[in-house]
């Protein structure tokens, strides 16, 4: 075989792995949960990476307070019930809720979610007093929530954000 088809072929190859990832994440985008969650957002602008928000979940919790604290935090894995997110406990869990939060019903989880802005883009991880962040995110089987937009929930309604 000619070097010239060698590398025709690997090209292909390349090709259709990088076409099954994208038609993975279609696929999961189209039979898999989407809901909207209040999120917690920090680190905006890193000029390493570029302009994202790095989006940790504001969700409701279950069987956590009924444990011991500890200081170290605790694992749980994230569960769809009634079109809702929560927080589960769970030792061997993929997240982590690094404290306990007092006087609320919710929990801060780390998902290791990135949602990219354009340079252009204002951050909207800052918003003025009375208005949420929120996120819709495709859920998975497994790992982090994919997130699709953003949104703002001011006096109870929910408005999708257009960023550009």
């Amino acid at each position: 075989m000619k070097p010239l088809h060698k590398g025709l072929l690997l090209a292909l190859l390349h090709l259709l792995i990088v076409c099954s990832l994208g038609a993975k994440l279609l696929y999961d985008r189209a039979s898999r949960p989407r809901l909207w969650m209040k999120v917690a957002s920090y680190d905006p602008d890193l000029p390493i990476r570029g302009r994202y928000l790095s989006i940790n979940l504001d969700l409701p919790f279950e069987g956590m307070y009924d444990q011991p604290y500890k200081e170290a935090g605790y694992r749980c894995d994230l569960v769809v019930e009634n079109s809702q997110l929560i927080a589960r406990l769970n030792e061997n869990g993929e997240f982590w809720v690094p404290t306990m939060r007092t006087n609320t019903n919710s929990v801060i989880v780390s998902t290791r979610m990135a949602y990219f802005l354009p340079e252009s883009a204002t951050d909207p991880s800052r918003r003025p007093a009375g208005e949420e962040l929120w996120v819709e995110a495709t859920i998975p089987r497994k790992g982090p929530p994919r997130p699709i937009r953003l949104g703002v929930k001011k006096d109870g309604t929910l408005t999708p954000l257009v960023i550009r």
